[in-house]
Order: structure tokens, then C-alpha cells, then sequence
């Protein structure tokens, strides 16, 4: 996805059918909050006023998946549905802010260093704008709580890796061009790893909140020591 933040806030949407019970409904093709408080605005609205048939839907950086029953609704309906929604009056969207605590030391940051590098910045100068990125909230995927934050600062963006790297642990916490995550699960990431923290954000045992955000929360990042690290941790 292109991540040029002065293309075209996707005023207009555009509809596609999916399958034989969802519409796909497509507000740009960037990562930019602007397209992205539409999808979430219009989010809250189905949330808000479900149409007759509404399943549930699935928010993306610059989409929105909208499933229905098509015993009930077809794609026709869905997307004047849809389309009723969004010329209504519709408040702003403001999501809760949540904290996520991390810890910098190197053996727990193995891509840091290669981060200030590419950057030509010191690693304190990484952790400092990393620190004052404006995170919020744009989709889930790949993995189990796993949540995209955008908001990277421009002076530390980087690209994927050429190659995964297996193994990362559960917590570390991963930049790649424009976005941000934190891991739940030990898995492989072709992401750069600044970071690890011990704020859970997966709880697979509750059933009535499995994840710490929502779409659209905004997320601020504070920095703790190895030594309220290792206390997290072990409580």
C-alpha cells in the first residue's frame, strides 16, 4: 500500500462485491489518517445503525469489509445502505487512549542500532522519536492481536527487511515504513525490532476483551527500565 499522505483523501468511495455476502468498500489507497477516520466513522455508524441484514465490518487502513446475510440482503441493498450512512450526519469517531510500556536495552532491541544507522541518528535519538510518534489504531491482522499502528515519525522509517527473521519473541516491538506493532506471539517478522514490551495486549483467556484496542485508539509508547521490565514480567 502506497504511503504518500498527500494522495487523495478517498472522498468518494468506491464499492466492490465480494463474494456472495460482503461489499468492500474503499476509501483510498494510502496510509493516512484522513481515509482512515472515514473507515472508522462509517465504523461506528453500521455499529450505530445496522441495516437489515448487517453482519459485522471489518475495518482495514483505507477499507471497510461489510458482510451481510444473503438470505436477507444482497450487494444492491448493502450499498445503498451504506451509502445512506455516509451521507448522514455522523459524529467524529474518538477512540480511548491506551499506554503501551517499552524497554530499550539492546539485547532486548537487536535492530536498534541498525535502525540509527540507516537513519543517521544516534539510538537515543531513535528511542526519543519513536517516543513522540502520534500511534492510533488502523486494522488487526496476520496474527491474534496483532494491531497496526500508524504514525512511524518520517526521520526513522525504514522498509521491510529483505528476509524474515524467525523466532522473535512475544512483546517486541516492530517498525516498518509508516507502522508500528507490537508482537503477541513468538513468530517471524521481517519488521526491525526497537524494542520489547511487557503491556499485554492479547489476553486469550477473556472472552468479553480479548485485545487492548479498538480500531481507532490512539496508542502512546512509555519508555521503563530493564529493571521495570523484568518486574512486569514476573508479576
Amino acid at each position: 500500500m502506497s504511503q504518500d499522505p498527500s494522495a487523495s483523501s478517498g472522498s468518494v468511495p468506491n464499492y466492490r462485491p465480494v463474494g456472495g455476502h460482503a461489499v468492500l468498500v474503499e476509501f483510498g489507497t494510502t496510509i493516512d489518517k484522513r481515509i482512515h477516520d472515514q473507515v472508522v466513522n462509517l465504523d461506528a455508524a453500521l455499529k450505530a445503525a445496522p441495516f437489515q441484514g448487517f453482519v459485522e465490518a471489518i475495518p482495514a487502513y483505507a477499507s471497510i469489509l461489510v458482510c451481510f446475510d444473503s438470505l436477507v440482503a444482497d450487494h444492491r441493498t448493502a450499498e445503498a445502505a451504506i451509502a445512506e450512512r455516509l451521507a448522514a450526519e455522523v459524529p467524529e469517531t474518538i477512540g480511548a487512549m491506551r499506554e503501551v510500556e517499552v524497554c530499550y536495552d539492546p539485547d532486548l532491541a537487536p535492530d536498534l542500532a541498525a535502525v540509527a544507522e540507516a537513519s543517521g541518528l544516534s539510538p537515543e535519538d531513535v528511542i526519543s522519536a519513536h517516543l513522540s510518534g502520534d500511534y492510533s489504531v488502523f486494522m488487526y491482522g496476520f496474527a491474534p492481536g496483532y494491531a497496526y499502528l500508524a504514525g512511524v515519525p518520517k526521520a526513522i522509517q525504514q522498509p521491510r527487511k529483505p528476509a524474515p527473521i524467525r523466532g522473535i519473541a512475544a512483546g517486541s516491538v516492530l517498525i516498518a515504513g509508516p507502522q508500528c506493532l507490537v508482537s503477541t506471539l513468538t513468530m517471524p517478522t521481517g519488521w526491525w525490532i526497537i524494542g520489547r514490551s511487557p503491556t499485554k495486549i492479547l489476553d486469550a483467556a477473556s472472552n468479553d476483551r480479548p485485545f487492548l484496542f479498538d480500531v481507532g485508539d490512539a496508542v502512546r509508547f512509555r519508555r521503563i527500565s530493564r529493571a521495570e521490565f523484568d518486574a512486569r514480567r514476573l508479576a
